[in-house]
């Protein structure tokens, strides 16, 4: 659907297995094929269909999956998305990164989990470490590598890139994210109006497009804001990309109401002059 359609919701598609090659056989013959090491993957925002062909062969080839989980009797945000790449000869890691404001522990739990991860590379296993989205922008995976290369610097770590909830949203509303001379600012949606206020005006002033992260229970007065500027007809919504509920649609559609923390919202307030 484009700008202008109405709200969409979709469903995952089937995954395209031919395409990726064979299968490595189960047990430890199939898992030799890769060298003990540790390889950060980015799993896309959800739909399992948008992991990269690097991404699966890396999880097919290891022998321990490792995936973060806010408390260990989660699933795994990202082990749910690369569900069905991971065999059951493979033994899983969840690793606890705990989604609280204080320091201490987060920074307690990327240590844990990167001596974690040392640990098994040491022990000879090859060893992913699952991300929701990409491995290097607002990721999990990113604070393990910054413990690891502090505190396990011979260890050795590959990582591969992965689809962004920003870039399958304007997949999926067909909203070009970037233009010619158009730069693009991704990042966490602002805590009150009037620094959303601010960020827009120097966006316009900038030729800046706008990929609003973690819109949330923001949503109410975010939208407020776009009508009284009346860019909410040309803003893309986004929520829970790449899930069997992914709803995509011109922000304008969609209700004042508090919405999933996994929201995003692309403004552009201005197209280039030279255009089609």
């Amino acid at each position: 659907m484009g700008v202008g359609g109405s709200l969409e919701k979709v469903s995952w598609g089937v995954c395209v297995w031919d395409c990726i090659g064979p299968e490595p056989a189960p047990g430890p013959q199939g898992a030799a094929a890769a060298a003990p090491g540790l390889i950060l993957v980015g799993v896309g925002p959800g739909d399992p269909d948008l992991l990269t062909v690097a991404a699966v062969r890396a999880i097919r080839s290891a022998t321990v999956v490792a995936y973060p989980v806010a408390r260990l009797e989660a699933a795994g945000m990202a082990a749910t998305i690369a569900a069905p790449w991971i065999g059951p000869q493979q033994r899983r890691l969840p690793l606890v990164f705990p989604m609280v404001a204080e320091a201490q522990p987060r920074q307690l739990a990327w240590r844990a989990a990167a001596d974690a991860l040392a640990a098994e590379v040491v022990a000879g296993e090859t060893v992913v470490l699952l991300c929701e989205g990409d491995v290097s922008l607002f990721a999990t995976a990113s604070y393990g590598l910054l413990a690891l290369e502090q505190r396990h610097p011979a260890c050795p770590i590959t990582l591969i890139p992965g689809i962004t909830a920003v870039a399958a949203a304007a997949a999926a509303g067909r909203w070009p994210l970037a233009l010619q001379q158009e730069s693009l600012l991704i990042r966490p949606t602002p805590e009150a109006a009037a620094a959303l206020e601010a960020l827009l005006d120097q966006a316009a002033a900038s030729n800046q497009v706008l990929a609003l992260l973690k819109l949330g229970q923001r949503w109410p007065w975010v939208r407020q804001v776009l009508a009284d500027r009346g860019l909410l007809d040309g803003a893309l919504f986004a929520q829970r990309v790449g899930w069997p509920d992914q709803l995509v649609a011109p922000a304008a559609a969609v209700a004042p109401g508090e919405q999933p923390y996994f929201s995003l919202l692309l403004v552009r307030q201005g197209w280039p002059e030279v255009l089609p």
